[in-house]
């Protein structure tokens, strides 16, 4: 017991759940800003997962070409190819006004299916995985206790919070592309009748929400692994869902709901190194069943938008 509350643990399971809670971050204020518009997007996984191959292959295939920004090369082709996925899901959603679910599962497979064709294509069947030297930890706090070890972080997770929660938040509550947004979330109608373009604004939701949810998955390979898996979202994409929901579509409380799971899940790795007795799928399981819980005492009375997965259609 004094080894869990010792300050080294402590410090640790800071600095280890401000890292886990990146990747949600980026990807569940994607999803906000998604449904906000009315628009449930469960292809979220799969372009979580194809942010997360295509970087890594960008990348890797800059860093051979001999570029010094090969990490960049990688995050920016990610962005762009979440941002095409969330314009085929507009084309869906959107346009052809197809059930959001099947779409979203649709786009969630066809992703999951190109990366692992692509990651076989690109670098063939190797005993040994492809890896490239990740984006390097950053610490503004060097050489001071506690701080120094707290945050020595990546550019990516500063990013995550102390420029894309703030953003978002101001974009959403703050400008008029917000009070659009959040319009036709409500009542695509009216924003219809007053000369906006609904379309428009849906499919510009949806690739920034596209980006955003590749942010997610490409800092899994190029930060936190340097490497891409089959298994390198691990369901993270539904837990975003979740935490959308838990948050009331809001993208500070989607902010503190990432930083719960990150944190329970920073906590059972460190416990399971412990020596408690206990089987370590409990500790596994741990974080999403915090997770249900926290969702299922959270969304009680939750008020969703009220154009809430149906499609719009000029009269």
């Amino acid at each position: 017991m004094e080894s869990t509350l010792s300050m080294t643990f402590l410090v640790g399971l800071i600095a280890a759940t401000l890292r886990v809670a990146t990747p949600l971050v980026f990807a569940t204020i994607g999803e906000v800003f998604t449904e906000r518009s009315g628009i449930l997007n469960l292809g979220i996984e799969g372009i979580m997962f194809l942010g997360a191959f295509v970087g890594f292959a960008a990348a890797y295939k800059a860093d051979e070409a001999g570029l010094g920004a090969y990490l960049w090369v990688g995050l920016l082709s990610a962005i762009i190819a979440g941002s095409l996925m969330g314009l085929l899901m507009g084309f869906f959603s959107v346009t052809l006004g197809v059930n959001q679910h099947v779409s979203g599962l649709g786009i969630t497979l066809l992703c999951t299916g190109l990366s692992l064709l692509g990651f076989r294509m690109v670098f063939g069947e190797r005993s040994v995985l492809p890896s490239i030297d990740p984006f390097v930890q950053l610490s503004p706090f060097k050489g001071v206790p506690v701080l120094g070890d707290i945050f020595s972080q990546y550019l990516l997770t500063y990013l995550a919070f102390l420029i894309v929660v703030p953003l978002s938040w101001w974009l959403l509550f703050r400008t008029t592309f917000g009070l659009n947004l959040r319009s036709v979330g409500e009542n695509p109608e009216a924003v219809d009748a007053a000369g906006l373009n609904v379309f428009r604004i849906r499919y510009l939701v949806l690739a920034l929400g596209g980006g955003l949810m590749a942010t997610g998955g490409v800092f899994l390979s190029l930060a936190q692994l340097g490497a891409f898996t089959p298994g390198i979202i691990a369901g993270r994409g539904w837990v975003c869902i979740a935490l959308v929901i838990f948050s009331r579509w809001h993208p500070v409380r989607a902010a503190l709901g990432a930083l719960l799971f990150g944190g329970v899940f920073a906590l059972q790795l460190r416990l399971q190194t412990l020596g408690f007795k206990l089987p370590f799928e409990i500790f596994l399981a741990l974080p999403y069943l915090v997770t249900i819980a926290a969702l299922a005492l959270a969304s009680r009375h939750v008020s969703y938008p009220g154009a809430y997965l149906k499609p719009y259609r000029r009269e």
